[in-house]
């Protein structure tokens, strides 16, 4: 509904339908509580479902589907050309989105969760005003308004591409410039290169994708760089300059300054938090300066009955870890004894092959002086690869020296966004190598490699010849 004038009081209040919203209300409705949603947007989901996860994955799937088919004569299956018909992909993942987004739609109703289209903004620490007229006074609140793309800098072109219009598809470029090398700069890079774009990339690091380790982001690079007409670290963007139906931009690499023109640029440079225009300025909401809400672990601001989740929290900007904290959040609203105190919050990256983590990373270990031992296992060695003919890639363990046990796994190969959920798992039940190696996996699976992965840790490896303990 949208609101007029009325004014309404209710028990609690969340804003923002995204996995951390609409999650908090359909778990605070099961409660037995009195919720209203309110959001901005036409369509329930938020980013994530909207213009980020959902339909960059579906365009991934998609462009997966053509790599197989390029590469399937090595197996002796041949295709003729292949043809993209960008209009017909784009309204597969519109589909996509949109029954994805009634579903919520529908829990939402069933739960018989009030939902109101409109700005809210905070009055005071009971009191949220409507940007259509009207007030919703609460008992408790939660915030769940996720994270924008970062504003472009002052001067950029509005023809420039940010990520989101890359992926509503509005046409396939010959050429693009992708300025960033972060995760979202490489999913998109390989959309557009597998609809058969010419694509080129500029990172200011000297590395791609610096948060992961580098041994995981390696066998990606490997990969990628095979697929990308140039890709410059160390680099950056001095100017864009829209030129009809091109752009001429001036880049700096390698020591020098180069002119470049390309059909379309894309430029991917993150997001920050959605708490800005919220009226936080009229309670005790503390907000730092680069716009996180500070918490605590039951997800509560310092404001004792409003609470903060996903994007608009500290900690990664994750559709997953929204979820779990709008949980928590509504848990924590009806009494229950709850805080978010997980061990692991696994991180992916679509790129092919697919990268993921959890837990402590060796990079992360070597800065602080952690002792850690790792085990590695190369799909190479693993009949399900071989027979599937994606060999590229490994899991490694990480786990203490005296103990033996599971500190972290990182995963690059096919399936890896699958696959992470085991060391997930391990982590926060406190599993040791033991219990790793002597679960029985099945053959022939690519969930084997985490097995060995252990093995090769705790010395009893038998498919590597590795130095045993």
């Amino acid at each position: 509904m949208v609101m007029g004038s009325l004014n309404q009081e209710v028990e609690t209040v969340v804003i923002g339908s995204g996995p951390g919203g609409y999650v908090a209300a359909l778990r605070l409705a099961d409660l037995g509580h009195e919720v209203v949603l309110i959001e901005e947007r036409e369509r329930p989901g938020g980013t994530c479902l909207l213009e980020g996860c959902i339909p960059s994955k579906s365009l991934i799937n998609a462009v997966e589907i053509g790599e197989a088919a390029r590469h399937a004569h090595r197996m002796g299956l041949s295709f003729g050309e292949l043809k993209v018909d960008h209009v017909k992909l784009r309204e597969w993942t519109e589909g996509v989105v949109q029954t994805l987004s009634d579903g919520v739609k529908g829990l939402l109703a069933k739960r018989d969760v009030e939902v109101i289209h409109a700005r809210a903004r905070f009055e005071d620490s009971n009191t949220l005003s409507l940007d259509g007229g009207g007030t919703v006074s609460f008992q408790h609140c939660i915030i769940a308004t996720g994270s924008s793309l970062n504003r472009l800098p002052e001067g950029i072109d509005p023809s420039v591409w940010s990520s989101a219009d890359a992926l509503k598809l509005p046409e396939v470029p010959g050429s693009l410039l992708v300025v960033g090398g972060g995760y979202i700069g490489l999913e998109m890079s390989l959309v557009y290169a597998g609809l058969g774009t010419e694509v080129s990339i500029v990172e200011f690091f000297p590395r791609l994708l610096m948060g992961a380790d580098y041994d995981l982001v390696d066998v990606m690079v490997k990969q990628v760089t095979s697929r990308m007409h140039e890709v410059m670290t160390e680099s950056k963007v001095v100017s864009i300059t829209p030129l009809g139906d091109a752009f001429d931009v001036v880049i700096e690499h390698d020591g020098k300054t180069i002119e470049k023109r390309y059909d379309r640029v894309l430029v991917a440079i993150g997001r920050r938090p959605n708490s800005e225009d919220l009226g936080l300025e009229n309670t005790g909401v503390v907000v730092d300066d680069r716009g996180v809400i500070a918490t605590n672990r039951e997800c509560r601001t310092a404001e004792p009955n409003i609470y903060a989740i996903g994007d608009v929290a500290n900690g990664p900007m994750l559709a997953h870890k929204a979820s779990r904290e709008g949980k928590i959040a509504a848990e924590s609203i009806a009494g229950h004894k709850v805080e978010f105190d997980n061990r692991a919050i696994p991180a992916v990256v679509f790129t092919d092959p697919e990268i993921s983590w959890c837990g402590l990373t060796e990079r992360h270990a070597e800065e602080t002086g952690v002792a850690i031992k790792v085990g590695k296992f190369p799909l190479s060695a693993l009949g399900r690869a071989r027979a599937i003919g994606r060999t590229e890639g490994f899991v490694k363990i990480i786990c203490e020296p005296e103990t033996d046990l599971i500190l972290g796994m990182g995963i690059v190969g096919p399936h890896a966004s699958e696959l992470i959920s085991e060391g997930a798992l391990a982590i926060e039940m406190g599993a040791t190598l033991a219990d790793l190696t002597d679960t029985i996996h099945p053959h022939p699976t690519l969930s084997e490699a985490i097995m060995e992965a252990a093995e090769v840790a705790a010395g009893t490896a038998v498919h590597l010849h590795a130095p045993r303990r």
